[in-house]
């Protein structure tokens, strides 16, 4: 058996999300999000992608380039790792989808909202800007949608989302509208609010809302080219205290 095998990369992510921090863990969680996988000229994209717009869903492998390695380069390799919703406890990394595995390889499910001549425009994704991506396969429901599959350790631990509040002030909206309006993006209220909603904090971070505390309280995410500065005031309550955007500077919350 070989121990080193060669892909060839197909194309390239551009993502509403620029870094690693605010990214959905799992694709899904945040249906607003969206991408464009650019296909290579190489591939021939305008035929390669011929009938592709007739499934709801397609499966993207790609590659986890930000998985950062040791010294020599190597991915970073645990053989059990910490999932962010089991609070501390262990799992084997095969057990897990955790990017620092022996191949940094991911495998995302995500809706198709339209093919185009040199790529695909994706939903409800996990990915960061500039991913590489190695395939694309169709999404069978006949096939792969199994009644009764078991879930494992991750049954029963579902996001809480809707309990979690955000407040914007009114020139924050006043800003978040401007965005939109000079952007071309649209939703970008929903997009800011679901991805906050998964509350993007170190686990470590959490449960000093509101209290003196060793680690910081207020937090950026990027969106596009924007950057959007909350806290939480406690668990289930957020406060936007700015959004620092093109054209329209720093929106502050007063």
């Amino acid at each position: 058996m070989k121990d080193n095998v060669l892909f060839q990369l197909i194309g390239e992510i551009r993502s509403c999300y620029p870094d690693k921090f605010g990214t959905p863990r799992q694709p899904g969680l945040v249906r607003s999000s969206w991408a464009k996988i650019c296909i290579d000229r190489r591939w021939q994209p305008e035929h390669a992608l011929s009938g592709l717009a007739e499934f709801s869903h397609v499966w993207v492998v790609f590659f986890f380039h930000k998985n950062e390695g040791d010294s020599k380069g190597a991915p970073r390799y645990h053989a059990k790792v910490h999932p962010p919703r089991m609070v501390g406890q262990k799992m084997g990394v095969f057990a897990t989808r955790s990017p620092h595995r022996p191949n940094p390889i991911g495998l995302s499910l995500v809706k198709i909202e339209s093919v185009e001549p040199d790529g695909v425009v994706v939903s409800g994704i996990d990915f960061v800007d500039g991913t590489p991506v190695l395939d694309l396969k169709p999404y069978l429901p006949e096939v792969e949608s199994i009644s009764g599959a078991r879930a494992g350790w991750s049954e029963g631990l579902s996001e809480s989302r809707e309990a979690i509040s955000i407040h914007w002030s009114k020139e924050l909206l006043e800003t978040l509208e401007g965005w939109e309006s000079r952007s071309g993006h649209t939703h970008l209220r929903e997009l800011i609010e679901e991805t906050i909603r998964l509350d993007p904090r170190p686990n470590l971070y959490k449960g000093y809302e509101g209290q003196a505390s060793p680690y910081r309280q207020c937090h950026a995410v990027r969106i596009f080219d924007g950057d959007v500065h909350f806290r939480f005031e406690d668990a289930t309550h957020v406060v936007i205290l700015e959004c620092q955007v093109p054209f329209a500077g720093h929106g502050k919350s007063k």
